[in-house]
C-alpha cells in the first residue's frame, strides 16, 4: 500500500484549510460554543452546499460524489485541526453510514439526496447511561404495534441529537441480552413522544444531547436492516465513525504540535529562545513521532474501510485507541510548553484539550479498544 495521498486529495486538503482558517477561526469557534445549537448555519451551507464534503462519501445514484473513506480523510484531519464545530461528524460518519451500511433502497433514496445536499442532519443513538460501549450499552426497548413497531427508553451522549432531523435508534426486543435483539430504527425528530434536552458537557465544540423516547410509534418502514441483528449494524457503522474521529484526532494533534513549535521559537527565557533548550526539543521530537505514527495508522484505516475482507472493528479500534493517546499526549504537551498562558480561558490551548479529552472517551476509550484487539487477535 502506498501511504500517501493522491494530488486530489492533497487539493481537498488545501481547500479544506484555506475555508477553515476563515469560517473556523478561533473567534467563530468560541461563538459557536457559546449557543445551544453548537454551530453557525451559514458556514454549515457553505461547507455542504458550496463545498460539496456533504456528498463526498454518499453514492453518485443518491447525488453525491460518490468518493473513497481515504477521500474523507483529509477533511477530517483538518475540521479537527480547526476544531470546526458543525453536525458534519453526527451526519455523515454516523447517520449517513447507518443508510449506507443497512438501508435498503427506498431509505436510501427517500434520505440520503437530502443529507448529500446539506437539507438533513442527522445522527446515531445507541449508548445510554453508563459506560459500556458494546451491546450492552443498548437498553432501550420496541415492541411491535399493528404494522409498525413503538419505542421507549432514554439515550445519552447523542451528538447533536437536539439539533438533528434524523435520528437512527438502536433498541432492543424485550428480554433479549447482548448482540441478541438489537434493531435500529430511522426516527424523525418531530415523532411524537420525542423529547431532546441538550447536556451541557466539558467539551463544547462537540454538542451532545440526551433522547427520551416515550412510546414512540414508527411505521414498518423505519426499521433499517434486518429485524434483530442492528448490531451488526451498529458495531459497523461506529467502526466507520471511529475511523473518521481517528482521522480527526490526528489533525489536532498536528495543530497542538504546530502551536508548540511555533510559541517555543518566539518565548524567549534567560535570553534565549525556548525551543533551544533541550527539553523543549525532547518533547517536539516526541509530539512528532507520535502525530506521524498515529497518521499512518488512521490513514491505513481509512484505506481499508470499503474493504469487505479486512477486520474492520481490528483496524478502527487500533487507531482510534492510538490517535487519541497521541492527541490527549499532544494537547497536554502543548499546554506545558506554552507555560502559564496556556492555562488561561484566553489561550485555544485549553480548547484542544478538552476536545481531546472528549474525544478520548467518545465512541469508547482507549482501554476498551486496545482490549478489543486483543479479543480479536486471540490473546
Amino acid at each position: 500500500m502506498d501511504f500517501s495521498f493522491s494530488e486530489q486529495q492533497d487539493e481537498l486538503r488545501r481547500a479544506a484549510r484555506r475555508f477553515l482558517q476563515s469560517e473556523s477561526s478561533e473567534a467563530r469557534v468560541r461563538s459557536a460554543m457559546e449557543t445551544e445549537q453548537g454551530y453557525d448555519s451559514r458556514v454549515w451551507e457553505q461547507l455542504s452546499e458550496e463545498l460539496a464534503w456533504t456528498a463526498l462519501t454518499i453514492p453518485e445514484a443518491y447525488d453525491g460524489l460518490g468518493m473513497s473513506y481515504l477521500d474523507l480523510h483529509p477533511v477530517m484531519e483538518e475540521m479537527g485541526r480547526a476544531l470546526l464545530c458543525s453536525p458534519f461528524f453526527a451526519t455523515i460518519c454516523l447517520g449517513a453510514n447507518v443508510l449506507l451500511v443497512g438501508g435498503n433502497e427506498a431509505q436510501k433514496e427517500q434520505h440520503l439526496s437530502a443529507i448529500a445536499a446539506g437539507k438533513t442532519t442527522a445522527t446515531l443513538a445507541y449508548a445510554e447511561k453508563g459506560r459500556e460501549n458494546g451491546a450492552d450499552a443498548i437498553r432501550a426497548t420496541y415492541e411491535h404495534a399493528g404494522d409498525g413497531y413503538v419505542l421507549r427508553g432514554d439515550k445519552r451522549y447523542v451528538i447533536d441529537g437536539h439539533t438533528a432531523d434524523l435520528i437512527f435508534v438502536a433498541a432492543r426486543s424485550e428480554h433479549s441480552r447482548g448482540i441478541e435483539g438489537v434493531s435500529v430504527f430511522a426516527v424523525p425528530a418531530n415523532t411524537r413522544g420525542v423529547t431532546r434536552t441538550w447536556t451541557p458537557s466539558m467539551d463544547q465544540t462537540r454538542k451532545l444531547a440526551a433522547i427520551t423516547l416515550d412510546r414512540v410509534v414508527v411505521p414498518a418502514g423505519a426499521l433499517i436492516g434486518e429485524e434483530g441483528r442492528g448490531w451488526e449494524l451498529c458495531e459497523r457503522t461506529l467502526d466507520l465513525a471511529r475511523i473518521a474521529l481517528a482521522a480527526e484526532q490526528v489533525g489536532a494533534a498536528e495543530m497542538c504540535l504546530d502551536m508548540s513549535v511555533e510559541y517555543a521559537k518566539v518565548r524567549k527565557q534567560f535570553g534565549r529562545p525556548i525551543g533551544s533548550f533541550q527539553a523543549i526539543k525532547h518533547k517536539c521530537a516526541d509530539m512528532l513521532t507520535m502525530v506521524e505514527s498515529a497518521r499512518s495508522a488512521a490513514f491505513y484505516a481509512s484505506a481499508v474501510a470499503g474493504q469487505g475482507e479486512v477486520d474492520l472493528g481490528e483496524v478502527a479500534s487500533s487507531a482510534k485507541a492510538f490517535c487519541s493517546d497521541t492527541f490527549f499526549h499532544c494537547a497536554a504537551e502543548n499546554i506545558q510548553i506554552h507555560g502559564g498562558i496556556g492555562f488561561t480561558w484566553e489561550h485555544p490551548a485549553h480548547l484542544y484539550l478538552k476536545r481531546a479529552k472528549a474525544s478520548e472517551v467518545l465512541l469508547g476509550e482507549p482501554s476498551f479498544h486496545r482490549e478489543r484487539v486483543a479479543m480479536r487477535m486471540g490473546l
